[in-house]
């Protein structure tokens, strides 16, 4: 059965819409973790537009599960990683106009600027993952970078309207995620995956991590942080 990791991301969009001190991520990442989560996982964005880079430097010394830092491949946020030693990079693309990551890292194209920053890391005993469309080239090219593992952008499954469609990005994920496991990496999966979506994923052979966010977080307003991370808990290792 999956792990469960937990985006907090947009606990603090809710606090950055105000430059308040509420709510508090670092809060939320307790109650996750009594929750039942196995790692805390937020993303730095260049423009800072949630994250700060102080609550990344709290979490780092209060989380007891993993902390995954989301991150562009940018030469600040690579030294920012590099002094605040997160259990685990994972490479994301970014682009400052969109609302929320709209696709996985294209690692053929970018392969050099990509590799830079995993040696970067890796030199420092960071675990890196890299965030990749459901694609059997771009999982060869992670696995040629030397990465400990892959994400695989799970939206369009997510998005998707009509069971033939559902069904036609499902089989990528599986498909992609089958020959990931083939090379030696680890598989997770993550964006866009909801309470209601999310149990036939957690099915697929070798996942070894969800990561969900905006879900949860959109749930723990209505019932609260801690029981929203359980349920979610129980309906991928149901």
């Amino acid at each position: 059965m999956p792990l469960l990791g937990v985006n907090i991301d947009h606990v603090a969009t809710i606090r950055q819409a105000r430059r308040a001190q509420e709510p508090d991520p670092v809060h939320a990442a307790v109650l996750a973790e009594l929750g039942g989560a196995d790692s805390i996982t937020v993303h730095l964005r260049e423009d800072r537009r949630h994250i700060q880079d102080r609550d990344v430097r709290i979490l780092r010394d209060t989380v007891r599960v993993r902390l995954n830092l989301e991150m562009a491949v940018s030469d600040e946020i690579t030294q920012f990683a590099l002094r605040t030693l997160p259990d685990q990079a994972t490479l994301v693309p970014e682009r400052r106009e969109e609302v929320t990551t709209e696709g996985g890292l294209d690692v053929i194209t970018h392969m050099q600027r990509v590799s830079q920053c995993v040696d970067q890391l890796q030199g420092a005993g960071i675990v890196v993952s890299l965030f990749i469309d459901p694609d059997v080239a771009q999982v060869q090219k992670s696995r040629e970078l030397g990465v400990e593992a892959v994400e695989l952008h799970t939206g369009a499954y997510a998005e998707a309207r009509g069971q033939q469609n559902i069904d036609r990005e499902f089989d990528r994920l599986r498909e992609a995620g089958l020959f990931a496991l083939s090379q030696g990496l680890i598989l997770n999966m993550g964006h866009g995956l909801t309470y209601q979506n999310v149990t036939r994923v957690a099915q697929i052979n070798g996942v070894h991590e969800l990561n969900i966010g905006h879900s949860i977080v959109s749930q723990a307003v209505l019932v609260g942080f801690e029981r929203a991370v359980r349920d979610m808990k129980a309906l991928i290792t149901a």
